[in-house]
C-alpha cells in the first residue's frame, strides 16, 4: 500500500537541499519557537486558577459554594457550570477568528508580524485579566489572549517549518510543542506556589504572569530575521538569497532558492487562497487541515491539560495535591515531547502517531475503568485509598506521555509542512482556526460530558482515538526527510490521494530563468 502503511520514510524526489544545521538556525528557532509559551501558559493558567478557592469564591460563588457542599454531593457534577467554563473557552473563540486576519497578515506582511501582534495581545490580555475586578474584565482578557494566541499559532509553526533544513525540520518545529508543554508546566508550578499566598490574591498573580511569555515572544519577533519564503513572496528576492545562505550556511543555494521562487511564482498566480484550497487537487491538504486539528482536539487531551487540578479535585485529592499532580502531568508532558524531538526525524511521524494512539487508548480504557469502579453512576466514591490514586495518577502521566510524543507535536507539525506556497498563509489558517474551534467546544462542554457521561467520557473519547489512529494509518503518508517545496510527490504516490493529485501539478509553477545573466536559462 504506497504511502499508506509501513514506518520507512516517505517517497521522495531524489532532491536532497544541502544546508547544515547552523548556530543561526538554532538560535533563530529557539527564539521563534517561544511562542508556544504563551499558549501553554494559559493552557496551565486557566485550570489552575479555577481550583483555587479565592478566585471562585470571587467570580464564580455558585461553583464555590457547591463545591463547599457536603462530601456525599455527586463528585461528577460539582463543578459544572457555563459560567465557569466560558471564561476559560472564551479564549479560544476569539484564536478562531484572529487566525483567519492572521492568514492575511502573514502571506502580506510577514511571519515576524504576525509573532509580534500575538505578543502584544496576549500581553494586553494578561493584564486585563492580572487587575480583574469582575467576570466581564475576565472575558474581556481571555479574549484579547484569545487573539494573541491566533496569531502566534498561525505564525510559529510555518516560520519554523521555512527556516528548518528539511532533514531537521521535525525536530526544530517541534521545539514549538515543546514551548507549549514547558509554559503548561511553568504555570502549574506557579499556581502550586502562587495558591499558598496568604490574602487570597495568589490567583492575579497566575493570571498577570502571562505577561512573561507575552514579552519573550514580542521581543523576539523583533530580533528574529524573516523566512527565505516570505521575502520571496514580498517580491524581495535579493534579500531572500542572501538570507537562506546564511541560514543554509552555504555560499551556492541556488537550487533551492529557484524552486522557493517557482513555488512563489505560482502562489502569485493565486488571487483567492482561500478559494483555492477547494480545488480538487488540494483535497488531501484540505482534509488534513480538518482532520488533525479535529483530532488532536478529540484525544481527550484538553480534558487532562485544562482541568487537571479540578480533575483531580474531582476524583478526591486534597486541593495541594491536586496541584501537585497537575505538576507531575506537566513534567511528563515536557519530558515525552523531548522523546519525540529525538525520534520524529529518526522513526517518522506515522510511527509516532501510531504509538502514541494505541499508548492513549489502553490508559483511557483503564482509567474509565478505575474511576467507574470507585465512583460508580452516582458520584459519590467514599473513601479514596492511596494505591487508587497512585494508579490513577500513573495511567493519567502514561496518557499525557503518549500525547505528546505524538498528537501533541506532530497535530502542529504536520500541517505546517505540508501545504504548498500558494495554500499555505491559508490553510494554515484553516489548521488553527479548526483547532481552536474545537478546543472551544471541547473546554465548553467538557464540565456539562462529565456530569452527564461520568466515567464514560474516558471511554467517548478513547472511541475518537481509535478512529485517528485509523485514519494516520491509511490516509497519512511519511513526511520525514522530504522538502518542505516538493511535498507533493508524497500525495502522488500516496495509494488514495493520487487520484487527486495530478502527476504534473508539481510543475504547474515551473518558470524559466535567466541565471548569472548568461544566455543559460534553467526550468525550475
Amino acid at each position: 500500500m504506497a504511502g499508506g502503511g509501513g514506518f520507512g520514510p516517505g517517497p521522495g524526489t531524489g532532491k536532497q537541499y544541502p544546508g547544515n544545521l547552523t548556530a543561526y538556525v538554532m538560535v533563530t528557532c529557539v527564539i521563534a519557537a517561544m511562542g508556544g509559551l504563551i499558549f501553554g501558559y494559559d493552557i496551565g493558567i486557566s485550570g489552575g486558577v479555577t481550583s483555587m478557592d479565592s478566585f471562585l469564591e470571587k467570580f464564580f460563588p455558585a461553583v464555590y459554594k457547591k463545591e463547599k457542599a457536603d462530601d456525599s454531593t455527586n463528585q461528577y457534577c460539582k463543578f459544572d457550570s457555563v459560567t465557569l467554563t466560558l471564561f476559560t473557552s472564551s479564549l479560544y473563540l476569539a484564536a478562531l477568528l484572529s487566525s483567519i486576519v492572521a492568514s492575511t497578515v502573514t502571506r502580506k506582511l510577514g511571519r515576524k508580524l504576525s509573532m509580534l501582534f500575538g505578543g502584544v495581545l496576549f500581553c494586553a490580555g494578561a493584564l486585563i485579566n492580572g487587575f480583574a475586578q469582575n467576570v466581564l474584565m475576565l472575558i474581556v482578557g481571555r479574549i484579547l489572549l484569545g487573539f494573541g494566541i491566533g496569531f502566534a499559532n498561525q505564525a510559529v509553526p510555518l516560520y519554523l517549518s521555512e527556516m528548518a533544513p528539511y532533514k531537521y525540520r521535525g525536530a526544530l518545529n517541534i521545539g514549538f510543542q515543546l514551548s507549549v508543554t514547558s509554559g503548561i508546566l511553568a504555570a502549574n508550578l506557579l499556581n502550586y506556589g502562587f495558591a499558598k499566598i496568604s490574602g487570597g490574591w495568589g490567583w492575579r498573580l497566575s493570571l498577570g504572569g502571562a505577561m512573561v511569555p507575552a514579552l519573550i515572544i514580542s521581543v523576539g519577533s523583533l530580533l528574529l530575521p524573516e523566512t527565505p519564503n516570505s521575502l520571496i513572496e514580498r517580491g524581495r528576492q535579493d534579500e531572500a538569497r542572501s538570507k537562506l545562505k546564511r541560514i543554509r550556511g552555504l555560499s551556492n543555494v541556488d537550487e533551492e532558492f529557484y524552486d522557493l521562487v517557482a513555488a512563489c511564482e505560482a502562489s502569485m498566480k493565486i488571487e483567492h487562497p482561500w478559494r483555492n484550497l477547494l480545488r480538487r487537487k488540494y483535497r488531501p491538504h484540505l482534509t488534513m487541515a480538518i482532520a488533525i486539528p479535529f483530532f488532536q482536539q478529540f484525544t481527550g487531551i484538553n480534558v487532562i491539560m485544562f482541568y487537571a487540578p479540578v480533575l483531580f479535585k474531582t476524583i478526591g485529592f486534597g486541593g495541594d495535591a491536586s496541584l501537585i499532580s497537575a505538576v507531575v502531568t506537566g513534567g511528563v508532558n515536557v519530558l515525552a515531547t523531548g522523546v519525540s524531538i529525538y525520534g520524529v526525524d529518526k522513526w517518522g511521524r506515522r510511527f509516532l502517531f501510531l504509538v502514541g494512539g494505541v499508548q492513549m487508548l489502553i490508559c483511557q480504557v483503564v482509567v474509565a475503568i478505575c474511576i467507574g469502579l470507585k465512583f460508580g453512576v452516582n458520584g459519590n466514591p467514599g473513601a479514596l485509598p492511596e494505591w487508587y490514586a497512585v494508579v490513577v495518577v500513573l495511567f493519567i502521566c502514561t496518557y499525557v506521555a503518549g500525547f505528546a510524543c505524538s498528537w501533541g507535536p506532530l497535530g502542529w507539525l504536520v500541517p505546517s509542512e505540508i501545504f504548498p506556497l500558494e495554500i499555505r498563509s491559508a490553510a494554515q489558517s484553516l489548521n488553527v482556526s479548526v483547532n481552536m474551534i474545537f478546543t472551544f467546544i471541547v473546554a465548553q462542554v467538557f464540565l456539562t460530558m462529565l456530569c452527564r457521561l461520568k466515567f464514560g467520557l474516558f471511554l467517548f473519547f478513547a472511541f475518537f482515538v481509535v478512529v485517528m489512529t485509523f485514519f494516520i494509518y491509511f490516509f497519512l503518508p511519511e513526511t520525514k526527510n522530504i522538502p518542505i517545496e516538493e511535498m507533493v510527490v508524497v500525495w502522488q504516490k500516496h495509494w488514495f490521494w493520487s487520484r487527486f493529485v495530478a502527476e504534473d501539478d508539481r510543475n504547474n509553477g515551473s518558470v524559466e530563468m535567466d541565471i548569472n545573466g548568461g544566455d543559460k536559462s534553467r526550468k525550475v
